[in-house]
Parts: C-alpha cells; sequence; structure tokens
C-alpha cells in the first residue's frame, strides 16, 4: 500500500535515536571500557551478574544512549541461537557502533594506551572517511570516524 502523504511530513520529522543495544559478557570490563577508557557517563546500571543492563551515553547529549545489555536474556532465544551468538561475538561480528571525534587521532592515542584490542589504526578509507577501529571486551567493533 502506498501512502499519497509519503513526502509531506518529511520536513517535520522528529525522529532521533535514543538508545542502540550492544551485548556484553562481562558487565564490569563493559562499563569500564566505556566509563573509563570511552568517557561516556553511566546513566543506569540495573540487574545483578551477568543480568545487568547498563546504559551509558557521551556526556553532554543525554538524548543518545548505549544499552549494554547480556545478549541472550531474552527466554525465547534457543540454546542453538545461543551458541551462534556466542560464536558471533567471540569473531566479532554480532555487535558494533559508530562514534566521531573532531580529534581522530588523539582519540585514538588515548584509547590505545588502554589495553584495548586496536583493529586498524587511523586511516584515510578510499571512500572519504578517516576511521580507527577497536574491540570492546565483548568484541563488539567499535569504529571511530573524524568528524568534519
Amino acid at each position: 500500500m502506498t501512502s499519497t502523504n509519503a513526502g509531506t511530513n518529511a520536513g517535520t520529522n522528529d525522529l532521533t535515536i535514543h538508545t542502540t543495544v550492544l551485548p556484553h559478557v562481562e558487565p564490569e570490563e563493559s562499563l569500564a571500557f566505556y566509563r573509563d577508557v570511552l568517557g561516556f557517563e553511566v546513566r543506569s546500571d540495573v540487574g545483578t551478574g551477568t543480568m545487568r543492563w547498563i546504559t551509558v551515553g557521551p556526556v553532554g547529549q543525554p538524548e543518545t544512549c548505549v544499552l549494554l545489555a547480556p545478549p541472550t536474556a531474552d527466554p525465547g532465544i534457543t540454546e542453538d541461537e545461543r551458541r551462534t551468538i556466542a560464536e558471533m561475538m567471540a569473531k566479532g561480528t554480532y555487535g558494533w557502533i559508530m562514534l566521531a571525534t573532531k580529534d581522530l587521532d588523539g582519540t585514538f592515542d588515548r584509547v590505545q594506551a588502554t589495553d584495548v584490542e586496536v583493529v586498524q589504526e587511523p586511516t584515510d578509507q578510499p571512500y572519504g572517511v578517516r576511521d580507527c577501529a577497536f574491540r570492546d571486551p565483548a568484541g563488539n567493533m567499535v569504529r571511530i570516524r573524524q568528524a568534519d
């Protein structure tokens, strides 16, 4: 079905990204990475043990959150799906996020100075972006690009 009003609200669209979800395996390690290494603030931390949901976000951007969540907390996930998720997380292919900074080289140096796995040093990509990449403690890809 096609809407006849498809383009009429394009200029008034107020959708924003409020929360994105990344899985964690060890909540304390993930919390330390996002809080201490990337400098995000903790917005909430609920649950216990590995069943914790931790919301973090960039300082000064309260409308943007990353929810660090247990990847297999959904009771509807089968054992085969749990194994697949664990395998994908171990390879770093399950979750990822792209961040931006005005000082890519400085940010890279600061993050690299910690005990973080570097995937790619700052590189000028052929598609016009300069970025770098790390893995967080759960294996998620964290790409950081140079902001304009």
